[in-house]
């Protein structure tokens, strides 16, 4: 069996004194897009949270380029996870007394990549966030922030990005923009994109869709 790009089977989650998720399997192609779908409590977010291995399975495997991540220790996973996966939260948290440049640059450090400050100006540049880079958060306005996100997820030249609702707060064109930017963002580094969303607007910008 071929397990490049992602694909996930039989996975199973439940938090302590909850009851039991159990999620449909996921193909997603490398450079493929994939969208999951559902209402909020369908456990969207906590499938998203087990392929980026900030939560372990309680069955199934998540396999990312022939790695399962499930047969990985702690320490494997978070080193697999800054080397190969990109997120975007739902809620963007930055460092609030370093610059935008700054809370990019440190996710090279914190993944012993070199921070090549042309690449990092560019890459703020093709987010519309060129002259920001000596600003801190709280000098960003929101649609700033999610692009300051997004500029952190690829910094690293992820293999897979995952998004989390990144679109939920958004009118109809600011909504269009980010998801022009994401799909832009991850073909320029030739990144598998997975978003999950209750936003029925994005439904007509993918075809591989998958409902929770």
């Amino acid at each position: 069996m071929d397990n490049k790009g992602l694909v996930t089977n039989r996975l199973t989650f439940s938090y302590e004194d909850s009851r039991l998720f159990t999620f449909p399997d996921i193909t997603c192609d490398p450079g493929g897009h994939c969208i999951l779908m559902g209402p909020s409590g369908c456990g969207k977010t906590t499938l998203l949270h087990l392929i980026a291995g900030l939560l372990k399975p309680r069955s199934g495997d998540i396999i990312i380029d022939e790695t399962n991540l499930t047969g990985l220790s702690s320490g494997q996973t978070d080193a697999f996870r800054g080397r190969h996966i990109g997120i975007v939260f739902q809620k963007p948290l930055f460092i609030p007394w370093l610059t935008a440049y700054e809370n990019v640059q440190i996710a090279c450090y914190l993944n012993n990549k070199e921070a090549i400050r042309p690449e990092i100006l560019g890459l703020l540049a093709s987010l519309q966030l060129e002259g920001k880079d000596t600003s801190k958060p709280a000098q960003l306005s929101q649609g700033e922030l999610q692009r300051l996100s997004i500029a952190r997820a690829m910094v690293n030249k992820p293999a897979l990005i995952l998004a989390d609702e990144p679109t939920s707060s958004l009118d109809d064109v600011n909504c269009e923009k980010a998801i022009g930017i994401l799909k832009e963002q991850a073909a320029a580094v030739g990144a598998m994109l997975l978003i999950v969303t209750h936003d029925k607007r994005l439904l007509d910008h993918f075809s591989n869709i998958l409902f929770l």
